[in-house]
């Protein structure tokens, strides 16, 4: 019974190794879609014409390769990541905070950029980033990118756009003469810490933060402590774009960070809302398709990846989310996006966006940093009220 369990074992762990070693090679060829597609993404990313027929990517696509496509909606990051450890899917639509986390843990598998013809129209700004490639080698197809806003109701702020993040970090009086206490809400994620550090590497040069992803002992401190001044004037921590866009219209919720997606819809229903990029600036998101180490369905999740480059859908997805398309080409003669979607959602504020990325103890602008495990268990604490 021994010699049987050595050797199921040893089965066990050469086929381990032989499924790991294959899956991080990349697909040499296409070949016919095998009819199934299973995706994760953000909510919105995805459409099929069921909220908006006026917004659809997905039935042209199974009708012309014959995958059909399942969606499994992720509220955050830490959700996504999750996921794609449990199995089950093809393709996740991954933020900088969780695409090097799924590199490292071999959960998405290296991509054959020679099976992708669009992929000489990708952005030059996005074709190498960091976020999605490791020593020369790509781990997925760039899809949309955006910055995190500052969303306000314009009564609240009697016609003036807020300048400063602080109506959302400080105790203050708006401009309709009511404290900002109880009426603002905090995104409900660790990487929720960057926007604090951001906060402080405008108003507190002296903290020397270079980067608000990577932050040494006291600098981390600083930006906890920010956040537990939030923590007493937050109505709500939010993750949920719905319940998000809900709470403005009928909880007194009048600030916010929040995603143009949110922005977009309160004002297609003509709610008194609208968005800015502070003085300090924003973090931001550049998502990737990437490919699960073990994905059942590669034919088709690669001809995905080729549909999700296609201008107009780059273009339809952008107008719907309000981001910017990764092909420049999507921002001309789209009728959704129109010739001026492109700039009014940050197509030319790329440099000033800090793009979510996970942080980690080895980091380049100072050495030792604080890791994305003590993000994770501290912002618990600070939501928990400690």
């Amino acid at each position: 019974m021994k010699q049987i369990l050595k050797s199921c074992t040893a089965l066990t762990l050469s086929l381990a190794f032989a499924t790991h070693a294959f899956a991080q090679e990349p697909l040499k060829e296409l070949g016919k879609g095998e009819g199934e597609l299973s995706i994760v993404a953000w909510a919105g990313y995805i459409e099929r014409g069921e909220t908006d027929k006026a917004y659809d990517w997905v039935t042209g696509f199974e009708k012309d390769t014959g995958c059909k496509v399942s969606v499994k909606t992720a509220a955050t990051s830490d959700e996504m990541v999750a996921l794609m450890n449990e199995g089950g899917f093809d393709l996740v639509t991954a933020s900088g905070d969780a695409s090097l986390r799924l590199v490292a843990g071999k959960r998405v598998q290296p991509i054959n950029t020679a099976l992708i013809p669009s992929w000489s129209t990708i952005d030059e700004r996005l074709q190498n980033a960091p976020w999605h490639t490791v020593n020369g080698t790509h781990y997925g197809t760039p899809y949309v990118w955006g910055p995190n806003v500052l969303m306000y109701n314009t009564e609240a702020f009697k016609g003036e756009a807020p300048k400063s993040w602080n109506v959302v970090f400080e105790e203050m009086a708006l401009p309709d003469g009511k404290s900002n206490k109880g009426r603002v809400q905090a995104y409900d994620g660790p990487i929720h810490v960057a926007d604090a550090a951001n906060y402080l590497m405008f108003h507190k040069p002296e903290l020397g933060i270079k980067n608000p992803y990577e932050l040494n002992e006291d600098q981390y401190k600083a930006a906890l402590d920010l956040l537990r001044v939030q923590r007493t004037l937050a109505n709500r921590y939010w993750h949920d774009a719905m319940i998000q866009i809900d709470d403005f219209k009928n909880e007194g919720v009048v600030a916010s960070g929040s995603w143009p997606f949110q922005v977009n819809l309160l004002k297609a229903e003509k709610q008194p809302i609208a968005s800015v990029f502070p003085e300090e600036g924003a973090t931001g998101w550049a998502d990737t398709t990437m490919l699960h180490a073990e994905s059942a369905h590669p034919n088709c999740a690669y001809m995905w990846m080729e549909h999700s480059l296609s201008p107009k859908v780059q273009g339809d997805v952008s107008a719907w989310f309000g981001t910017v398309p990764s092909v420049p080409a999507a921002c001309k003669g789209n009728e959704l996006l129109t010739d001026e979607g492109c700039a009014a959602n940050g197509y030319n504020d790329f440099e000033k966006v800090k793009f979510w990325k996970t942080p980690v103890s080895k980091c380049e602008s100072q050495g030792e940093c604080v890791p994305y495990h003590r993000w994770v268990s501290d912002y618990i604490g600070v939501i928990g009220g400690r």
